[in-house]
């Protein structure tokens, strides 16, 4: 009996040895492991869990929810595929996963990464011991992801056939002052990694199609023009289309930005067209018998020669136009003429206007002069006369058309965004017009620009503009069919040595 008591005495104390031992190992056992606990954070992610991610994290911060969602909501992250790699041992109590990822961004497409998620006993149980670049790798250091907007590239300016301006055109001065009156068609998008102390760098980007303008530079008349000023310094030539008033190619090598437009020279002999045109509304019939002396003076005032002194005997108005005789048109203007119609006629054509092309513009100016010596000068394009290459260029325009047209470099209703309204066109005299398009016939058939090389078809008028203290301005202004052009040659001798044989590149080169 007594030996019963001690064998249950026995199993009794044995039995609390062996709790007391069991409890000890439960309350040192580390609770999961390493894979059970990536696992599940993993899991976690991929079903945007977030709370659940931050329940396998040691100490998550106050912002582990909020930074993950507005990292997805900020980066438009659709969806997120993720590789986890095998669990590393890196110590008794620490592990590591290298794992890479994939998140489908709303404006980019795939963007791969790679990361660790590591582990740690905290507690007696494995979490996920977390830091900003677990979410990704470029947020170590206090780095960021942002998505930053910028600007797309600048509107491509094309002809108007939608083809890219030629190269070399020597209209870039031009270009590049119409291209900031266009906005980028829409802005771009980049992915944008930055680390304080560094320079950003875009991961990522989106840029829009370059958006197109067409003006009205066509590609072959540009790409003629341009060639012919190959080798030629200050100088310009503009052409324009009758019918419209479009700018069909500026190719200008003068000295100035934007000369051709903007600055006023000298207009010389081409001058001629607008006095005639006075003179033809005043009476004087292009059949006229006239006298082309190699002098002439004012009675009582001062004496005009013709170039080189030639005394042409007594010839057709219409013949005088073609010689351009100085002194022909001097002695008509002083007899027939009042100053005001000259400027007025001149209006009439264009000059004081300010020309709305889309780049600006001017056209040209007079005064009325202050007694017979300087209307004559006037007369003749000389004097208080001054012009643009682009103005001369509209006034062969509206000899070939009837009407005077304000040039523009781009279509009308977007001058008028640019720039405001333009002046309206202006219907000429058809009498007028019928007998200067036989007189600028008649200066390249035997006048001045006669056996210069130019094609059939060509009308036109030369120009040799004196200035005071440097060689003389050389002009031709001139048409065929619907085209119509000055070519300027800034104190480049006369119009015949200078600026035809330009204009014979010009237009042989179409």
């Amino acid at each position: 009996m007594r030996r019963r008591r001690l064998i249950a005495l026995v199993i009794a104390v044995t039995a609390i040895i062996a709790a007391f031992g069991f409890a000890v190992l439960a309350a040192h056992r580390v609770r999961g492991s390493a894979e059970q606990v990536s696992a599940a954070y993993f899991r976690a992610w991929r079903e945007a869990d977030v709370r659940e991610m931050a329940g396998l994290v040691d100490r998550p911060p106050a912002d582990f929810v909020s930074r993950h969602l507005t990292f997805s909501e900020e980066l438009h992250v659709e969806a997120i595929e993720l590789r986890p790699g095998p669990v590393r041992s890196t110590g008794e109590e620490t592990a590591e996963v290298t794992f890479t990822g994939t998140r489908r961004l709303r404006d980019f497409g795939p963007w791969p990464f790679t990361a660790t998620l590591r582990l740690a006993v905290r507690e007696r149980e494995w979490k996920v011991v977390w830091t900003p670049e677990t979410l990704h790798p470029l947020l170590k250091d206090g780095g960021t992801l942002d998505l930053a907007a910028f600007d797309g590239p600048p509107v491509e300016l094309v002809t108007s056939e939608g083809d890219p301006i030629p190269r070399n055109s020597y209209a870039e001065a031009y270009l590049d002052r119409l291209r900031p009156e266009f906005d980028p068609a829409e802005e771009g998008l980049a992915l944008v990694a930055a680390v304080p102390g560094r320079a950003e760098q875009r991961l990522m980007t989106r840029a829009p199609e370059p958006g197109t303008q067409r003006t009205t530079l066509s590609r072959p008349v540009q790409a003629a023009a341009a060639r012919a000023l190959d080798g030629v310094e200050d100088a310009a030539i503009v052409a324009l289309r009758p019918s419209t008033g479009e700018v069909l190619a500026v190719a200008d090598r003068l000295r100035d930005s934007r000369s051709a437009f903007h600055d006023l020279f000298p207009p010389g002999s081409t001058f001629k067209t607008i006095t005639a045109a006075a003179l033809l509304t005043a009476g004087l019939d292009p059949a006229a018998e006239v006298s082309c002396p190699a002098a002439y003076t004012i009675p009582f005032h001062r004496s005009f020669a013709n170039a080189g002194r030639l005394d042409h005997g007594t010839l057709s108005f219409a013949d005088a136009f073609a010689h351009s005789c100085n002194t022909t048109f001097v002695q008509e203007a002083v007899t027939r003429l009042e100053e005001e119609d000259l400027r007025e006629t001149a209006e009439e054509w264009g000059f004081h206007r300010t020309l709305p092309t889309g780049v600006g513009g001017r056209c040209g100016a007079l005064e009325d002069p202050v007694d017979l010596d300087w209307f004559g000068a006037n007369a003749i394009g000389q004097g208080t006369v001054v012009a643009s290459p682009l103005c001369m260029a509209a006034v062969a325009a509206a000899v070939r058309d009837g009407t005077w047209r304000p040039p523009r470099l781009l279509p009308a209703e977007v001058v008028r965004r640019v720039e405001g309204s333009a002046p309206p066109p202006v219907t000429l005299d058809a009498g007028v017009v019928a007998a200067l398009r036989d007189m600028m016939t008649a200066v390249v058939d035997h006048g001045t620009a006669s056996r210069a090389g130019l094609p059939e078809g060509v009308s036109g008028k030369t120009g040799t503009a004196e200035v005071e203290g440097g060689p003389d301005h050389g002009w031709f202004i001139g048409y065929r069919d619907d085209l119509a052009f000055c070519v300027f040659v800034r104190h480049g001798g006369s119009g015949r040595s200078a600026a035809l044989p330009i204009t014979a590149r010009f237009v042989n080169g179409l």
